[in-house]
């Protein structure tokens, strides 16, 4: 059956932590005869294959598709992002790419959000549930640029209100609401229909940003211009990051693509300072045995002054290296809030 061009039809929907009982929850509020497709990204680790779908399909009877590979969309489908792809959405249908990740992830929710922001307009519902930091929210942004609807989880429900919260901070909300009152109001909403199409030009910095999750060529699709030169450096790949700005949301990406949210930004540099800082104790801890062994070494050889050098050396080593582990090992240094 062929999706209506004048209903709020295309449903998206992001989760993270506490995802999978939260999607399991909604979708067995939603009605089954909906005549709208639903596109769900969840987290998921990249090196084992997603068991949404089958969990999915337990709750409901539309039919659930794990997306392997690109295909038309349908009424009364779901479609579950797989693992290590981001899951974006055209007006051809539903497509699958490794392009760079965002806010950590792929599938990153903000690809799948944005792509289907840039096909649908104001077709598009938008639901953010469950999950740490913010991942979703530029995303259900760019939705809201497109005159779509804006639908969050209440986060005093949610298992992690992280996610919530932030869009609701950040995004001019249609409805926040339980996970019962979110599945009624999709019911509702989808089969209401819109009084007025989006009128708004397509956001050019958001037309750059789906063709980079599509084709990973952030240089060639134009990425140096979506916003200024900022202080700092990609995590991931070390290039130069651009700072964009939306509304009260700040992100950057880099020039091959990678895109963070600020949190997730930081939290990037929090593991990069954690890794640093194990490899620096790692390395004063080798220097300590070292310099034991050569005081050993001095000390069958009869050189007692080499070997006392040795070992004060050592111990010097080792009281230099408390306040480090000390540092390493206090949570309120990596604290973002």
């Amino acid at each position: 059956m062929q999706l209506d061009s004048h209903c709020r039809n295309i449903i998206v929907i992001g989760a993270s932590a506490g995802g999978v009982e939260a999607l399991r929850s909604l979708f067995r509020s939603l009605p089954s005869d909906l005549p709208a497709a639903f596109l769900v990204v969840l987290h998921i680790p990249p090196h084992s294959p997603s068991e949404l779908g089958r969990i999915l399909a337990r709750e409901t009877s539309m039919k659930v598709i794990s997306v392997q590979a690109n295909q038309p969309l349908k009424t009364s489908t779901v479609y579950v992002a797989s693992a290590d792809h981001h899951l974006l959405v055209t007006k051809e249908g539903v497509r699958l790419t490794r392009g760079p990740k965002e806010c950590r992830v792929r599938p990153a929710i903000d690809v799948l959000f944005r792509s289907a922001s840039m096909a649908y307009d104001s077709r598009v519902i938008g639901v953010i549930l469950t999950g740490a930091l913010d991942d979703g929210t530029a995303g259900l942004w760019a939705i809201k640029d497109r005159n779509g609807t804006a639908l969050v989880q209440d986060p005093s429900e949610a298992t992690y209100d992280s996610m919530p919260r932030s869009a609701i901070e950040h995004v001019e909300t249609d409805f926040v609401g339980t996970l019962t009152e979110l599945a009624n109001q999709i019911a509702t909403r989808v089969r209401l229909p819109i009084k007025q199409l989006a009128t708004r030009p397509l956001n050019e910095r958001h037309l750059i940003e789906t063709s980079i999750s599509e084709n990973g060529n952030g240089l060639e699709a134009g990425v140096m211009s979506i916003g200024n030169i900022s202080s700092y450096t990609c995590p991931d790949c070390h290039g130069v990051l651009v700072q964009i700005e939306e509304g009260s949301i700040v992100r950057f990406r880099c020039h091959t693509g990678h895109a963070f949210s600020i949190k997730t930004l930081i939290a990037e540099i929090n593991a990069a300072i954690d890794t640093g800082l194990w490899d620096a104790l790692r390395a004063v801890e080798e220097r300590i045995l070292l310099l034991r062994q050569m005081g050993d070494l001095a000390e069958a050889q009869g050189s007692k002054k080499d070997a006392e050098r040795s070992r004060f050396r050592a111990k010097d080593a080792e009281d230099r290296l408390k306040p480090l582990r000390e540092l390493i090992l206090d949570p309120d240094f990596f604290r973002t809030s």
